[in-house]
């Protein structure tokens, strides 16, 4: 008998999971609970192709800050230096941008500073990039913040259907209520589940975008000391070692 029981209640499972699945729960809310819904799918789509397109920018300019360390001060010249990084390296324009405001300094009628006309330009350009690469992140940080207040609004829409039907039946029938009130715990997850990764993701990338921008800053005081000393202040750059030849003898190995 029980064994009978059992496999009534295993084959009624399925059927009820279908009646307060997610699509059933969407058409018991209305237009409502579906507009909400789909104002939540757009915020997460958005916010993974906003996430992936800027984690791809950033390593692409952390690359090349590896291929600045390994080839740019090795260089006679600035110019030589920029022409060994890529065409669209954020590196290159610093370069290229102080290049050219050396040139235009000295068509300036008034006296303005050298240094302070350098500086002026090269922080324009690192700004750009900065902003560049920051462009997207707000609207992470919107979803991040509004997910689960929009999510909220289809758990209050959810819970005052499941009030109605009570009143309107005159007890509370659990099967009337299951409907309303299991949409509104699904719109709550939902909420949560596209506000997490979102405030996560913003989190990362803005500490990414910190670590770039203090690299930035820092080639672009090198570049800047190049310039106003004539070539004669650089970076150290430590000699490559011959292919082959093995480390000295205590050397630490990173």
């Amino acid at each position: 008998m029980s064994i009978l029981f059992l496999t009534a209640a295993g084959a009624a499972a399925p059927e009820a999971a279908a009646q307060f699945g997610l699509i059933p729960a969407l058409k018991e809310g209305g237009p409502i609970s579906i507009a909400i819904f789909s104002v939540m799918v757009i915020m997460s789509v958005f916010s993974f192709y906003i996430m992936f397109t800027k984690l791809f920018e950033q390593q692409k300019v952390l690359n090349q800050a590896k291929q600045v360390r390994a080839q740019f001060w090795r260089a006679n010249t600035l110019e030589e230096g920029a022409a060994k990084l890529d065409k669209n390296s954020a590196f290159r324009q610093v370069v290229d941008d102080g290049i050219e405001a050396q040139k235009q300094h000295s068509l300036l009628t008034d006296p303005v500073e050298a240094h302070d006309w350098l500086h002026g330009a090269m922080a324009r350009s690192e700004e750009s990039i900065n902003n560049k690469l920051a462009s997207g992140l707000p609207f992470l940080a919107t979803v991040g913040a509004t997910a689960p207040f929009v999510g909220l609004l289809g758990t209050v829409i959810g819970i005052y259907s499941a009030l109605i039907k009570i009143g309107i039946a005159g007890q509370a029938d659990i099967g009337k209520i299951a409907g309303p009130v299991g949409e509104a715990l699904i719109m709550t997850a939902i909420g949560l589940f596209v506000a997490v990764p979102a405030v996560l993701a913003y989190n990362w990338l803005q500490a990414r975008n910190k670590t770039i921008a203090r690299s930035l800053s820092t080639f672009s005081n090198d570049v800047l000391g190049y310039i106003s000393s004539g070539g004669r202040v650089k970076p150290a750059v430590p000699a490559a070692a011959p292919a082959g030849k093995p480390a000295p003898a205590g050397a630490v190995k990173k």
